[in-house]
């Protein structure tokens, strides 16, 4: 199974409702928090876009050039839940990748790059190829044609059945259901690795702040009822 089906899959049967993001950008003064049956509709339709107009099999590598956002969460899971291989900034700008995804103003080395608007209510970014706009038209369910292997590359250097098991190694610190606050962006496997698949292990929800105004993160700490606070240490 792949990395979505099984740690993101349990969380949302077990209830969809809860929210599993709330995106602050201090820079702009926005909010937003997105349920899992939310982000489960994004990445459904994130899994079917790529399979169903990019070809992407599992295997295949797609590059998430984006920062720490909702809308990553929708591109990771669905780039999992089809059986990519997730390639982050650090591994040479997406070189030889299928498809890129990234941030208005980016660029990668890759078969198609799209472009996610980051826009707090995810309007489209106006680009060639318009992430946000591309992935409205596809199913909200997704059913992969072929299973994943344990054995597949998923993240980085990682395969799935290896970073599944490092993800839980880290959950363990943080706890049953968490409520996170974070600051970490996601630049590199490592980032993404702990700053949110991590969180997905442990069964919580991330308050992840981007831009972050130092002023403002105990007070959102009270508000957001956070139990634990990213980076650790």
């Amino acid at each position: 199974m792949s990395v979505t089906e099984i740690l993101f899959a349990p969380l949302l049967k077990a209830d969809s409702g809860r929210p599993l993001i709330t995106h602050y950008d201090d820079a702009a003064g926005t909010r937003v928090e997105l349920s899992r049956a939310t982000v489960a509709n994004w990445a459904a339709k994130t899994a079917n876009w790529l399979r169903d107009e990019h070809d992407v099999e599992p295997g295949d590598r797609v590059a998430v050039l984006l920062p720490a956002h909702w809308q990553t969460t929708g591109v990771l899971l669905g780039a999992w839940w089809c059986g990519a291989h997730v390639v982050m900034g650090a591994d040479s700008g997406g070189a030889g990748a299928k498809v890129a995804v990234v941030p208005p103003g980016g660029t990668a080395d890759a078969d198609v790059v799209a472009v996610a608007s980051l826009h707090p209510m995810g309007l489209g970014s106006g680009a060639a190829v318009d992430y946000n706009d591309d992935v409205r038209v596809h199913g909200d369910d997704f059913t992969p044609w072929d299973a994943v292997a344990g054995s597949a590359p998923a993240l980085g250097e990682s395969t799935v059945d290896q970073l599944v098991a490092r993800a839980r190694e880290l959950a363990e610190a943080l706890g049953d259901q968490p409520r996170v606050l974070s600051t970490l962006e996601w630049n590199t496997p490592s980032d993404v690795l702990e700053g949110f698949i991590a969180v997905l292990a442990a069964g919580g929800s991330l308050v992840q702040v981007t831009n972050p105004d130092a002023g403002r993160l105990a007070a959102r700490r009270d508000v957001e009822k956070v139990s634990v606070t990213l980076p650790l240490g």
